[in-house]
């Protein structure tokens, strides 16, 4: 199977508290949930429709058995994901306190996890090759073997040949707690730049890559290195997305949030969707950010990533362009597609 969309990284189980409000340690019961940014954006791509598949790895545990069970029922090839003996399945807890407090604690990451043991040679360099769209997140960088896995999985997509409609995505997730220093995180994310078509970050993520200043400033440093799209996401401004040729803002998409936690995932998942699809970048985005607001609405992550009918509701519904044949992948679409790349 040709993925149009294949990610590397991170995968944990999500334990989010049931009780909206309060501290974690008034907090009474849980719910339990696949988690992990890029296997989020997995999971809302697929959503969408796309065949999306994950390279990751789990403990060999009952949690990792879980997470299993969880890409499947959400439609995402589980080939590349594999145990590892030594470590335990990650999990990540957090506390809801809306509208902007989500604290996240972080449990069996230190001194590694399992999808930090990712090894270079285990890679399928040709899938991860042909795959429509790839996409990688900064914490992947933070230590070995990880580290050289993704660089060998970038060398492999040689941005000069790509064909129409292949994009390399690179997510600037940047999480202090799993870098010495910003300095340290800068350098690993220049040796993955210049293989990297989109570049899709926060203020301070794009800090973290490209150095301080305003978000044109950011996204005109990214398309230095050769980035052909660069996507600065501006709080509650919006999001804005670049190019050599072109700048569009999206506004935000207001809703009342509930866990803040998902929307970059959602987000990620729409975008792309839309790019995919082919649409101008303008509706790209406008998709994009209302997928974001809608799990920024909702308690969990990856159950909560909407479908296309929900995300052009919500965009009919702000008076906001919808774009044109904006429902799921068909079978028919996606092996039209495929052939086109």
């Amino acid at each position: 199977m040709t993925h149009e969309l294949l990610t590397i990284g991170r995968i944990s189980v999500d334990i989010y508290p049931n009780d909206i409000g309060v501290d974690l340690e008034d907090v009474q019961s849980f719910g339990k949930y696949l988690g992990g940014s890029p296997s989020n954006v997995a999971v809302a791509a697929a959503r969408h429709g796309r065949r999306t598949g994950v390279i990751t790895r789990t403990g060999d545990d009952a949690f990792g058995t879980y997470l299993h069970r969880e890409l499947r029922k959400f439609g995402v090839d589980d080939q590349f994901v594999t145990p590892v003996k030594e470590w335990p399945t990650a999990v990540t807890f957090c506390a809801i306190k809306p509208p902007d407090d989500f604290p996240l604690y972080f449990y069996g990451r230190f001194p590694t996890a399992p999808d930090l043991q990712i090894k270079a040679e285990e890679l399928d360099l040709d899938a991860i090759r042909k795959a429509r769209i790839f996409w990688s997140t900064v914490t992947g960088l933070c230590q070995e073997p990880s580290r050289e896995a993704h660089l060998k999985a970038h060398e492999a997509r040689d941005r000069d040949q790509l064909k129409i409609g292949q994009f390399t995505v690179l997510d600037l997730d940047y999480r202090p707690m799993f870098w010495a220093s910003e300095e340290e995180a800068r350098g690993e994310i220049a040796k993955i730049l210049p293989h990297v078509t989109v570049a899709i970050g926060n203020d301070k993520e794009c800090a973290v890559a490209v150095g301080e200043g305003t978000p044109d400033e950011q996204a005109d440093r990214l398309l230095a290195t050769g980035v052909e799209i660069a996507v600065v996401k501006l709080g509650p401004e919006g999001v804005m997305a670049k190019t050599r040729t072109e700048r569009v803002v999206s506004a935000p998409v207001k809703v009342e949030t509930v866990n803040g936690l998902g929307a970059g995932d959602s987000f990620g998942g729409a975008f792309c969707h839309g790019l995919l699809a082919g649409w101008p970048l303008a509706e790209v985005l406008d998709f994009a950010n209302a997928a974001g607001a809608i799990v920024a609405s909702r308690l969990s992550c990856a159950d909560a990533m909407p479908t296309p009918d929900e995300v052009t509701s919500l965009l009919a519904e702000r008076g906001r362009l919808v774009p044109a044949f904006a429902g799921a992948a068909t079978p028919r679409e996606a092996v039209s597609e495929g052939a086109a790349s």
